[in-house]
Order: C-alpha cells, then sequence, then structure tokens
C-alpha cells in the first residue's frame, strides 16, 4: 500500500508540535543574566595588649596572647596570605631581655571558608618570623588562633615590669 507523500509530511509536523523542546522557535524570547560579586581587603586583628604574668628570674613566663584573626575578603580565584610576628627587647628601664628569648606558638587555627593554614612555632626576634601562612584559599576565608607567647627570663634578669611590643602583620 503506498501512503501518499502529503500525509507523511503531515504526519512528521504533529509530532514535532506533539514533542515539546524538539524544535525552539525562532522568535522565543530570552533575557541575559548578569551580576557582580564585589571584593574587599584582607585584613588583620590582633589584641592591643596582653599581660602575660609573673616569674622569678630563670623561669619561664607564658600564656595566650588573646585572639589573632586574618580576614581575607579579597573573593580570590587562588588566594594566599602569611602572617609575620616580630618583637622588640622586652625593657625594664635599663635592663633588657632580648627579644630572642621569647617564642610564639600559634597553636591550633579555625578557619571559614576555604584556605589550607599552616601554623609555625617561632623564636622572636627584632625581625619578622613567620608564624601562619594561608594557601589554596577560594573565595572570601578567615582563620583565628590564640598564640601562646612565652618569656625564658634570664637568671641575670632584675626585677621589675618589662614592656616589648609584638608587631604581628599579614600580606
Amino acid at each position: 500500500m503506498r501512503v501518499p507523500t502529503l500525509s507523511v509530511a503531515a504526519a512528521a509536523a504533529a509530532l514535532v508540535l506533539v514533542q515539546p523542546g524538539l524544535a525552539a522557535a525562532a522568535d522565543d524570547p530570552s533575557t541575559t543574566i548578569t551580576y557582580t560579586v564585589t571584593s574587599g581587603a584582607l585584613t588583620l586583628s590582633v589584641p592591643a595588649s596582653a599581660n602575660l604574668g609573673s616569674g622569678a628570674p630563670g623561669t619561664q613566663i607564658s600564656a595566650p596572647l588573646g585572639p589573632v584573626t586574618v580576614t581575607d575578603d579579597r573573593a580570590l580565584l587562588s588566594a594566599s596570605w602569611t602572617v609575620t610576628a616580630a618583637e622588640t627587647d622586652f625593657t625594664n628601664g635599663s635592663a633588657t631581655v632580648p627579644a630572642t628569648d621569647a617564642t610564639y606558638a600559634p597553636g591550633s587555627v579555625t578557619t571559614t571558608g576555604t584556605i589550607t593554614v599552616t601554623p609555625t612555632n617561632v623564636t622572636l626576634s627584632n625581625s619578622p618570623q613567620v608564624v601562619v601562612t594561608g594557601t589554596a584559599g577560594v573565595g572570601d576565608n578567615t582563620a583565628s588562633w590564640n598564640p601562646t607567647i612565652a618569656v625564658n627570663v634570664p637568671p641575670s634578669a632584675v626585677g621589675g615590669n618589662y614592656t616589648g611590643t609584638l608587631t604581628q602583620s599579614v600580606a
């Protein structure tokens, strides 16, 4: 039996109409959607002051410094940063305890977002020492820790209050 050509064409057209998505009309409207992800800065917050307590000559005095937090709001695809710490010598009038008699131990680091952190215990000095690094960051992230500062008080230290300045920075 022969099927007229017109009937086959009509059946094919009907199939296209019944099967949505097989063919799109040339005049279907579309919308282009755009948006902007804003970015911020890389910042570091540290305690304004800390008191380690007291101890006799020849002992070690140590205490937690207080929370230190890196906030990376740069929204980068591949973010990294480094925190350094430098200490001035501790002075009491004319008496001095060198910065190298002190240590910085970051301890455990808590993060948010995507960032891999590596803490490093260091002996402090007058020049910056790397204490925490952040690598493989994506987007915004934070890292927080509460370092322990320890001072080995020399046996020759004289009595009194000693003051030094710990400078931490992030880059």
